[in-house]
């Protein structure tokens, strides 16, 4: 049995998320949120939150004991893009990309 989290539309570029989800993949639950909550940066906040609602799926949602969870898998794919324009030199434009983010953990019970 599994619980999954998705965090939909994060403001935040998957290139900058993906580091912090390699750091969590496959550990225990209690190791991966001590390892998020030192891990200094917005993404770790982000990715710590949706481990926790997993967790909370788990124990809530499927009965399954939070001692024996760890993070099967974890990722951060690209959203949406917001395009902004911004005004350059000689009457151009340039287009600013804003990035957004799906952020998704899967957790299961060691056997």
């Amino acid at each position: 049995m599994e619980a999954k989290a998705v965090a939909k539309y994060v403001r935040m570029s998957p290139i900058k998320l993906k580091p912090v989800t390699d750091l969590v993949r496959g550990k225990d639950l209690d190791e991966a949120l001590t390892i998020l909550k030192f891990t200094p940066g917005k993404g770790a906040e982000i990715v710590e939150k949706v481990v926790k609602s997993a967790a909370a799926n788990a124990e809530n949602n499927f009965d399954m004991n939070p001692d024996n969870l760890y993070v099967a898998e974890v990722y951060a794919h690209q959203g949406p893009t917001m395009k902004r324009w911004r005004a350059e030199s000689k009457g151009r434009a340039s287009i600013i990309l804003k990035r957004s983010s799906h952020v998704g953990v899967t957790l299961k019970e060691r056997v």
